[in-house]
């Protein structure tokens, strides 16, 4: 890495892709050096909010001598873009979630791996410090029982209610609170899952999933998810072991054990913050200064392939068997 600190590019300059600028300008260790979009206009928007310049494309940062990219795209948009960065020796944060199906993330996925390049993903919710609590609570405990739910509203972007841009609120949503009962109750073995035949106006995704899966451990989950409330209604994973209930979303841990009840309340900020500041640590060869995960891309295919399985359960009517 320079010793200028740390030099970055944002490929997106949609919401998240602010979110990312924001934080990563406020770092005293990190220039954001330009800001790439096929739109033009939104590109050097964002540009200005950040004081760097927007770029023509992804080959302009590169240019420009960046040591890491944040991919802030829609699913639709993931592949080529990586690829490209990977094999230029650019580390990379990709925003959740990889893509539209597994076979493109693998492509990636194998991309990254061949090049060497440092990954993070950006699940923030295992940088979040009640995330890190409710496994110390878990440790040692085998859990009997995992709910992930995401109870939303249709997102206020045009691209995602189409499933062949979002690739379903599973996928592109729910994928969240998948990859938290993945860290939490470990890995899944099968999954099957159905959906309603109503879509939101306007769109062909699913508006509410219901699926069922199987650990590792032995635990036994559920998901459910809909996109057809006015408001977001609840995200997040309730994890029951013996004698020991936890609830967790962006906002709170809610605990309840043998002793009585008691909870932990969070900014959500705070982790999306620490997930960036873990990846600039990560770079610059440090161990993190504050409670933020590094999330590899082959970890983060791990949940992608869970949610795609969900996916594809959905659209086949039968059980999906996942390769451990």
């Amino acid at each position: 890495m320079h010793t200028t600190g740390c030099r970055v590019g944002i490929v997106g300059a949609g919401g998240v892709a602010r979110r990312h600028a924001a934080a990563l300008a406020a770092m005293p260790d990190v220039a954001v050096i330009g800001v790439t979009d096929p739109d033009a206009a939104r590109a050097a928007d964002l540009a200005g909010t950040v004081a760097t310049t927007p770029a023509d494309d992804v080959d302009d940062l590169v240019a420009r001598g960046v040591d890491a990219v944040w991919v802030c795209v829609p699913p639709f948009a993931h592949g080529e873009v990586e690829e490209r960065l990977a094999a230029a020796g650019v580390a990379l944060f990709v925003e959740k979630p990889l893509g539209l199906d597994v076979a493109m993330a693998q492509r990636v996925g194998a991309a990254v791996a061949a090049s060497g390049v440092p990954t993070s993903v950006g699940h923030h919710w295992r940088s979040s410090t009640v995330v890190a609590r409710a496994r110390e609570l878990l440790a040692g405990r085998t859990v009997r029982l995992v709910g992930a739910t995401w109870l939303d509203k249709v997102p206020p972007v045009p691209w995602w209610a189409q499933r062949g841009s979002s690739g379903g609120q599973v996928v592109e949503q729910a994928v969240h609170v998948l990859d938290l009962a993945r860290l939490l109750a470990g890995e899944v073995t099968a999954v099957h899952a159905v959906a309603d035949a109503a879509p939101p106006a306007g769109g062909d995704v699913d508006s509410a999933t219901a699926g069922t899966l199987r650990f590792t451990g032995g635990a036994v989950g559920t998901l459910a998810a809909t996109c057809r409330l006015g408001w977001k209604h609840r995200a997040g994973v309730e994890v029951y072991a013996d004698d020991l209930a936890l609830g967790v979303t962006e906002e709170q841990l809610t605990v309840r054990d043998g002793d009585g009840s008691w909870s932990v309340e969070v900014d959500p900020a705070d982790a999306r913050t620490a997930a960036d500041r873990a990846f600039v640590d990560h770079l610059a060869g440090r161990a993190p200064s504050g409670p933020g995960a590094v999330v590899g891309y082959d970890e983060a295919l791990r949940t992608h392939r869970l949610a795609c399985a969900l996916a594809d359960s959905v659209a086949s009517g039968a059980p999906v068997v996942l390769d451990a």
